[in-house]
């Protein structure tokens, strides 16, 4: 539990602030009066408490005092740690305090004048029952109208009562249906220890359902017939509006943030949050739905997501875990976690990322813009721009291959949306674009403008499809916020590249005109402009080939 003192006074204009009546900065903590002169220097105030540990209706005697700054007025709450909500109640015997109802009857305490002050106590006691964790004081002290300082904390004082939700893994496999991460983690002794059981009677007509693990906002259970997001169904042990947790259901509709239904059929529900970690029990008897099925087959992939919440609602999750294969929730047993992204997908990633966004970019790249440079130097009667080419083609056509071989080898399967479609599609063409160029007439033939327009446009089609390919394959990764930076990352290089064409395209048509824009003395200008793609291309890879191997 956060304890908040909040001194928070209006000093010399409006009467209702000099007799401590702030109630209606409760949330806020911060004086109405000058609202922008919240001070940002260490505060000259000190607040002590005469005990560390608390349990249950027990007493904490607060002290407020300075040893060179007196303080006019002030507004005191207690609040669970992470919360803004005032808890447990105050009793004060000091004329120069009052109690105010913040969130309940004596939530907080408040000055009765504008008197100077250098020493304040009060009693708070804690709740003798309901939601209990580490609690903190907060306290905004205010010396003047201008002057004051908001959301001062105490040290953290620690919540040591019996207030205890069942969870272990001790009957994992013997009478439950068990998924935790890391893989067999005790929840009772592991804070980091994400954990989901699932008992069901004889009769299939209930299940006990644990759900615990560290979070700022919610920890959430999913069943699913699939490992992705989407039609599942869905239990939530997250903080509400106050901060206290709750059990929720859910049904996720794609990738969207899930809808909330009635609780329905939930019984036994227990909470508590300890140090950071959420814990929800409860009985339901609510059958089970996924979408395509509500339930005869008791099979699914289990899924366990965290992240934040706001105001009650979830946000989206910054971590996910599903099971390797599915779970018979009427056969009690001890399911491990998927391999997320085995080292044949890292592998398939990596040689798209070389073959579309290096070897293919720069083939593509000296194929239009570079024929005139070196023109008549070669090997083999062949340009060197055109043995370039050729090469740097030849290894992105089998990169390309080797990725969509290793791929669907290890898949076997259309999952993963509109990527696998894209990926076949960049195949096919990739294919096709050498046969076509083998079949190419002779420069001076006069329908050599066909072959021209069907290479030209076969290369703009695989390299468009190449990139959505890419991004979808990235989103797939992207999932949680940790890993979506990924997606940025393919952004900036389509705009480099596209910088670097249009740079590119300038220098060329200046030079037709015989007014070149750029001289760079011995160094043609198009070479210079290849080198330099080449340089981000190469930094925009390394990243995202980082990111592959961290997903």
């Amino acid at each position: 539990m956060l304890l908040c003192i909040v001194l928070s006074v209006c000093v010399g204009i409006a009467q209702s602030y000099k007799d401590g009546q702030v109630s209606g900065v409760c949330d806020t903590m911060k004086p109405n009066h000058a609202p922008n002169t919240t001070q940002t220097s260490a505060p000259p105030y000190n607040i002590t408490t005469d005990k560390n540990s608390f349990k249950e209706g027990e007493e904490i005697t607060v002290t407020l005092s300075t040893e060179s700054l007196y303080f006019e007025g002030f507004m005191l709450q207690a609040r669970i740690v992470g919360t803004q909500s005032a808890i447990g109640s105050f009793n004060v015997t000091d004329n120069k305090t009052q109690t105010l109802n913040c969130n309940g009857a004596n939530s907080a305490v408040s000055h009765t004048s504008e008197f100077k002050k250098t020493l304040i106590q009060a009693k708070w006691k804690a709740p003798a029952s309901g939601q209990l964790g580490n609690i903190q004081f907060c306290v905004t002290f205010v010396k003047g109208f201008k002057t004051f300082w908001v959301g001062v904390k105490s040290s953290v004082i620690t919540y040591n009562g019996t207030q205890t939700v069942p969870s272990s893994n001790t009957e994992c496999g013997k009478s439950k249906v068990c998924f935790s991460q890391p893989s067999n983690c005790d929840p009772t002794i592991d804070t980091t220890c994400y954990f989901m059981s699932i008992q069901t009677s004889s009769s299939q007509s209930e299940m006990k359902m644990e759900i615990v693990g560290p979070g700022k906002g919610y920890v959430a259970i999913g069943f699913s017939d699939d490992r992705e997001m989407g039609n599942d169904d869905i239990y939530i042990c997250g903080q509400d509006n106050s901060g206290l947790l709750q059990v929720q259901h859910a049904f996720s509709n794609g990738k969207n943030t899930p809808n909330i239904l009635t609780l329905g059929n939930v019984s036994d529900i227990k909470t508590a949050m300890t140090n950071g970690v959420l814990n929800c029990s409860f009985t339901s008897r609510n059958p089970i739905s996924t979408g395509s099925r509500a339930t005869s087959v008791m099979e699914y992939f289990l899924m366990i997501a965290s992240g934040p919440s706001s105001q009650g609602s979830i946000n989206r999750h910054t971590k996910t875990f599903v099971t390797q294969s599915k779970a018979n929730l009427l056969n009690p047993t001890v399911v491990s976690a998927a391999e997320k992204y085995p080292a044949i997908i890292k592998a398939h990633g990596a040689l798209m990322l070389i073959a579309w966004m290096t070897t293919g970019s720069v083939g593509m790249l000296i194929a239009r813009y570079l024929k005139a440079a070196g023109k008549g130097k070669g090997c083999c009667g062949k340009d060197f721009w055109f043995l370039a080419h050729v090469t740097l083609m030849s290894l992105s056509i089998i990169a390309t291959a080797i990725a969509f071989i290793l791929v669907f080898s290890y898949a076997r399967d259309w999952t993963g949306g509109a990527h696998p479609v894209l990926g076949c599609l960049v195949m096919i063409l990739t294919l096709i674009q050498p046969v076509v160029a083998a079949l190419r007439c002779d420069p001076q033939h006069e329908m050599r403008f066909v072959f021209n327009w069907a290479h030209s446009f076969i290369a703009l089609a695989i390299k468009g499809l190449a990139v959505a390919a890419i991004f979808t394959g990235l989103a797939l990764i992207g999932k949680s916020e940790d890993e979506e930076w990924t997606l940025k990352v393919m952004g900036g290089f389509v705009a480099w590249e596209a910088l670097i064409y249009v740079l590119q395209d300038l220098h060329k048509r200046s030079k037709e005109k015989d007014a070149e824009i750029c001289s760079l003395g011995p160094m043609r200008t198009e070479v210079v402009l290849l080198f330099v793609f080449l340089l981000g291309n190469l930094a925009f890879l390394v990243a995202l080939l980082v990111g592959i191997g961290q997903a």
